[in-house]
């Protein structure tokens, strides 16, 4: 069943000190959420908590760093003893590495997948564990089911199509969307939601942070000071992806890609295989 209303829900979001996962922090605190703000950032987590309060309930910020099992085993018992069992988990935080395949080193490879996609294991298995224990542990009444939860992970529109310039950051975000789309088949039974959340480009610092596998297309900084122009240039706010994730929350949707470009590869994904193999061949920007 769907999360209608968010007064009184405990919320916990990953990233969530900048960039989209802030911007869903403060979302899910004006629709009346107690937040759990962790980010490895953890004076940017506090900030966020800060503005939580002024719109909101508020909430608590944590230092957590997601590619971690052992802290975030450490961080799932923390949340449940200090507040509950959490109502929404949004597996935010993530990283870009940009390179081709032969470019990108193992280090680069390893700090990708650790990131991007244990990160987002670490917290569906731990915060959905308490999640579907919680509804096992509670007599369900048929006039008034028990709601389970809802977990959010966000992917991205590179799931839908390949590029041969972000190999690794493409392979990590489409096992993401499968992740989600295996998840939401097992905890449906327990009535709890997964969505994965598949924005385009954002404005966010996720270029100016990431790192750049040195292929012989130009400096790192150069390439970084390109992609930052593009993002600033599609100027789609972190703001509108938040809408879609509450919005995604409520409505339980399984799948939510985001801006014009998501739309688009995902359809052509479906519809058109042939083309988004063609659009893969594209490469970096010279100059």
């Amino acid at each position: 069943m769907p999360l209608a209303h968010f007064d009184g829900a405990l919320a916990v979001v990953t990233g969530a000190g900048s960039g989209i996962g802030r911007a869903i922090t403060l979302a899910l605190a004006e629709s009346g959420a107690s937040v759990i703000a962790a980010d490895i950032d953890l004076p940017a987590a506090e900030r966020t908590v800060a503005r939580a309060k002024s719109i909101g309930t508020g909430g608590t910020a944590y230092r957590v760093d997601v590619s971690d099992a052992a802290a975030m085993e450490a961080f799932a018992a923390e949340v449940k003893e200090a507040h509950r069992v959490p109502d929404i988990v949004v597996n935010n935080a993530g990283i870009a590495v940009a390179g081709s395949f032969l470019d990108t080193g193992l280090d680069d490879w390893h700090r990708v997948v650790d990131v991007n996609l244990w990160g987002v294991i670490h917290g569906s298995r731990l915060f959905g564990k308490q999640m579907r224990d919680r509804v096992q542990a509670l007599p369900n009444k048929p006039d008034k089911p028990n709601f389970g939860g809802h977990i959010v992970n966000i992917s991205s529109a590179s799931a839908f199509a390949p590029w041969r310039v972000m190999p690794a950051y493409c392979t990590t975000k489409a096992a993401v969307l499968m992740l989600s789309e295996c998840l939401r088949a097992e905890l449906a039974g327990s009535r709890i939601g997964v969505t994965a959340v598949c924005p385009g480009f954002v404005s966010t610092d996720l270029v100016r942070n990431g790192s750049f596998a040195d292929g012989g297309t130009g400096s790192p900084e150069k390439l970084k000071q390109r992609g930052q122009k593009a993002i600033q240039l599609r100027n789609y706010p972190p703001e509108k992806v938040a809408e879609r994730v509450v919005d995604a929350i409520i409505k339980n949707k399984a799948v939510v890609p985001v801006n014009f470009e998501g739309h688009l590869l995902r359809a052509l994904s479906r519809v058109s295989p042939a083309t988004v193999r063609l659009l893969a061949r594209i490469p970096a920007p010279q100059g």
